[in-house]
C-alpha cells in the first residue's frame, strides 16, 4: 500500500493561470500543484518553441573549431560512445553527421562487460588503428587519466557529456558539458544524445534546421529512455522527436516500430520508453551494442527487420531473464521475510545477469516501498545497482558504507556498487546502520494527485485540455487525481477477470472506471461501499461516442486512516528487527486467540491480498499491527503461506492442530509484556 497525497492548489493561482495562459480550471489547477505560479514559468518550463544557442555551452565553439579542423585536415575521427541507448544514439547520430560532412570517421562503442566510459586498453587499440581525434558521448567528463593517455599517445580529445564534473576536468580541445562548473548556459538537462544534437547544430554554424530534421528522432528516443527531465528544451526535442518517429522513413525505426506492435499506433513517451527503448538497450544488456548502431545506420528495410527482430529477441530474454530473478528473489523472501523487512532492502544472489540487476532493483522497490540495493556474486565479485525515493539518498548510504566497497557511484535516485569480497553481510548492517541514522523515520512510497477533481471537471473537454501538459515525463508526470467519496454501484469482471470495470456515483453523476491488473477477488470492497479514488483521466472515443475515461491507480474505502496504518507498519517491522519500541506499544500488538482465528476464517479459498483483507477485517476493530503479527504467527507455524510475489495469503492444508501460543512472534512479545 502506498501513502496518498493530494495537492490543495491556490485558488487566486489557479485563476491567474486560468486568464493569463487561457486553460481550463483542471489544466491551471494541475500547473499550480506542480508549483507554476505565473504564465513566464509555465512558458519556461512546458512552453519552450526553441531550442537556446548551442554556443552558450561553455566550450562549444572550441569543439566546433577542433572538429571542423580535423575534417579539413582528413584527420581520422573516432566517436567514443557508451552501451545504453543513449550513449548509442549519440554516436549514431554524430559519426552520421561527420560521414556525411566528408570525415574520415569511424565509431567505438564499448561492451558492457568492459564497461562504462573511455578505458585505456580501449584507447591503445584507438591509437593502433591511426586515430587522431577522439570524440566521447555521453561520458568522458571524469576520465582524468584516460584523458591524459589520449595525449601520450598523439591523439587529441573533445569530451561531450552531460553528467556531473568531479574536481577537475579532464584534458582536451574541449569539454562540453552543461554541468561544468563554470557554465553557464541556460539550460542544462539534456542527455547526451541532446548535448550531440547542440552540437552537430554549432558544428552547421549554430543553425538546429538540419539537426533537428535529421536526428530529433534519435534523440527524443534517448531523452525519453535516459529518464532525464521533460522540461524546457527537452519537451521540445521530443515533441519534435515524436512527430518524426510517427513520419518516419528510417528503416531502423520503421523495423523497431513493427517489432514492437507500433506500426498502427500514435507515438508517444510511453510508447517511446516500452516499446523502442527496450530493445535498444537490450543489445548492450544482453548482445551487443554494435548491432544496436547497426540498425540505426542501416539504409535496406529487409536488413533493418532482421537486426530488429534480433533484438527484439533479445528484450525478451532480458524479461526472461528479469523474471527469473524476480522468482528467485521472492522465493528468498518466503524462506525468511525478515529479508524485506529492513529499513531498506539488499539482497544478493549468484550469477543473476548485471544487465538487468538495476531493473530488478526498481521492481523490488516500488513492489515493497523501501530503497533497495541488489547485487550479483560471480567469480569471487559482488557487483551490485541500487535504488531509491524520497529523500533517502543511494549515494550518501554507499558513502556511509564505503569502507566496506572496492568502488561505488550514482546520485541521490540511484547507484552502482562493487563489495569487497566476503563483507556482504557488513555492507547490509553499514545500510541499516545508515538508514536508523539518517533517518529515523523512513520516507515512505506515496502517490501523489495533483488536486481533487469534481463532477464538473470530469468532462471530456476538460479533460482534452490537459493535452497542452504533453508529452509526460521525468519531472513532468502524467496527472492523477484524487475523486472523493464515490459510491460503489457495480462491479464487473474484463478479460477472464483480469481486470476489474466498476461504475461508481459521484456527487450527481455515475461514471465508469478501470482497474487493470486486479480482479475482482482482490478488491478491498464491494458494491454500496463509499471508496476514495485515485486515477488518470482521459478520453474514450468510439464510434460516435465520446466519454470520460477513469483509469484508476488505487482505490480504498473513504476515511482509511493511513497515518494509523503507516505507523503500525513501521512499528511491527522494528519489532521483528529486535529495536526497542515504547512499553505501551506491546499490548496493543499482542492478538488474543480469537483474533488469529478470525484472520485464519476469513481467508477466502484461493487467498487473498494481505492489505485486502486487513481492509475487510477493519471494522472488528483490530488495529494493522495485531494483524501483521497474527499472519505472521500464522506463517510461522506453516497455517498459511504469503506469496511475496503479490502479498497473498493462502490457508495451507494441515492435518493437525497447532499450538497458537508456540509461535516465535508471539513468545517474543509475552516476553516483552513480562508474560514467560
Amino acid at each position: 500500500m502506498k501513502k496518498w497525497t493530494v495537492g490543495t492548489p491556490d485558488r487566486s493561482v489557479v485563476n491567474k493561470l486560468m486568464i493569463n495562459c487561457g486553460t481550463t480550471s483542471l489544466t491551471a489547477s494541475v500547473l499550480a500543484s506542480k508549483g507554476y505560479t505565473s504564465s513566464d514559468e509555465v512558458v519556461e518550463k512546458l512552453s519552450v518553441q526553441e531550442f537556446s544557442d548551442p554556443f552558450l555551452i561553455r566550450d562549444m565553439q572550441l569543439a566546433a573549431d577542433a572538429i571542423n579542423e580535423a575534417i579539413e585536415n582528413e584527420s581520422r575521427i573516432c566517436v567514443y560512445g557508451d552501451y545504453d541507448c543513449d550513449g548509442i544514439m549519440a554516436a549514431v547520430m554524430l559519426y552520421s553527421y561527420l560521414l556525411e560532412a566528408g570525415a574520415d570517421v569511424e565509431y567505438y562503442i564499448p561492451e558492457r562487460s568492459v564497461g562504462y566510459g573511455l578505458n585505456k586498453e580501449a584507447v591503445r587499440r584507438i591509437a593502433d588503428n591511426g586515430i587522431d581525434l577522439i570524440i566521447t558521448v555521453d561520458n568522458g567528463i571524469s576520465a582524468i587519466e584516460e584523458a591524459d593517455y589520449i595525449y601520450e599517445l598523439g591523439m587529441k580529445l573533445v569530451v561531450t557529456d552531460h553528467h556531473q564534473q568531479g574536481e577537475e576536468l579532464p584534458r582536451a580541445e574541449a569539454v562540453v558539458d552543461p554541468h561544468r562548473h563554470d557554465d553557464t548556459s541556460p539550460f542544462k538537462l539534456m542527455c547526451g544524445a541532446g548535448i550531440v544534437l547542440k552540437l552537430i547544430a554549432a558544428l552547421d554554424g549554430g543553425d538546429y534546421t538540419m539537426a533537428v530534421e535529421q536526428f530529433a528522432d534519435l534523440a527524443a528516443i534517448a531523452t525519453v529512455a535516459d529518464v532525464v527531465p521533460l522540461v524546457g528544451e527537452n519537451r521540445l526535442l521530443v515533441s519534435c522527436g515524436m512527430q518524426l518517429i510517427d513520419h518516419t522513413d528510417r528503416p531502423a525505426l520503421i523495423a523497431l516500430k513493427e517489432v514492437s506492435m507500433l506500426a498502427d499506433k500514435a507515438i508517444d513517451t510511453r510508447s517511446i520508453g516500452f516499446g523502442l527503448a527496450p530493445r535498444i538497450n537490450a543489445s548492450g544488456r544482453f548482445g551487443s551494442p554494435a548491432s544496436a548502431a547497426e540498425l540505426l545506420l542501416c539504409e535496406d528495410y529487409d536488413e533493418a527487420i532482421v537486426t530488429a527482430q534480433e533484438l527484439d529477441t533479445l528484450n525478451n530474454l532480458r524479461k526472461s531473464e528479469e523474471n527469473s530473478i524476480l522468482a528467485e528473489i521472492y522465493g528468498m523472501i518466503a524462506e525468511d521475510p525478515q529479508l524485506v523487512r529492513g529499513r531498506v532492502i539488499f539482497l544478493c544472489g549468484e550469477g543473476w545477469h548485471h544487465g538487468v540487476i538495476g531493473i530488478v532493483a526498481a521492481r523490488i522497490m516500488e513492489q515493497f516501498g523501501k530503497p533497495t540495493f541488489i547485487a550479483s556474486e560471480e567469480n569471487g565479485e559482488i557487483r551490485g545497482s541500487a535504488r531509491s525515493f524520497g529523500d533517502f539518498s543511494i549515494f550518501a548510504a554507499l558513502t556511509a558504507a564505503s569502507e566496506v566497497l572496492e568502488k561505488f557511484g550514482g546520485h541521490p535516485g540511484a547507484g552502482g556498487f562493487t563489495i569487497k569480497n566476503g563483507l556482504a553481510g557488513e555492507f547490509r548492517e553499514l545500510l541499516e546502520a545508515y538508514a536508523m541514522k539518517e533517518h529515523r523515520v523512513m520516507p515512505v512510497a506515496s502517490l501523489s494527485a495533483e488536486c481533487r477533481v469534481t463532477p464538473m471537471e470530469l468532462t471530456p473537454n476538460m479533460i482534452d485540455s490537459l493535452s497542452v501538459l504533453e508529452p509526460y515525463g521525468t519531472g513532468n508526470e502524467k496527472p492523477l487525481f484524487y475523486l472523493e467519496e464515490a459510491k460503489i454501484l457495480s462491479i464487473m469482471p474484463v478479460s477472464g477477470n483480469k481486470h476489474t470495470k466498476i461504475r461508481f456515483h459521484l456527487v450527481s453523476s455515475d461514471y465508469e472506471g478501470m482497474l487493470f491488473w486486479t480482479p475482482t477477488t482482490a478488491l478491498c470492497f464491494k458494491v454500496g461501499d463509499v471508496c476514495d479514488i485515485m486515477a488518470n483521466l482521459s478520453v474514450n472515443r468510439f464510434r460516435n461516442a465520446v466519454n470520460s475515461e477513469v483509469i484508476i491507480a488505487d482505490i480504498r474505502p473513504h476515511g482509511f486512516q493511513q497515518s494509523r496504518y503507516f505507523a503500525a507498519k513501521a512499528a511491527f517491522e522494528a519489532f521483528m528487527r529486535g529495536e526497542e519500541l515504547p512499553e505501551n506499544y506491546y499490548p496493543s500488538m499482542y492478538p488474543e486467540r480469537e483474533d488469529v482465528v478470525s484472520i485464519y476464517k476469513t481467508i477466502p479459498e484461493g487467498g487473498v491480498p494481505a492489505d485486502t483483507l486487513y481492509i475487510r477485517l477493519m471494522m472488528s476493530g483490530i488495529n494493522y499491527c495485531k494483524f501483521c503479527v497474527s499472519v505472521e504467527a500464522l506463517r510461522q507455524l506453516g497455517l498459511v503461506r504469503v506469496d511475496p510475489a503479490n502479498s497473498k495469503i493462502e490457508r495451507v492444508k494441515v492435518s493437525q492442530k497447532a499450538d497458537l501460543s508456540s509461535a516465535p512472534v508471539l513468545v517474543s512479545l509475552r516476553a516483552k509484556l513480562g508474560k514467560e
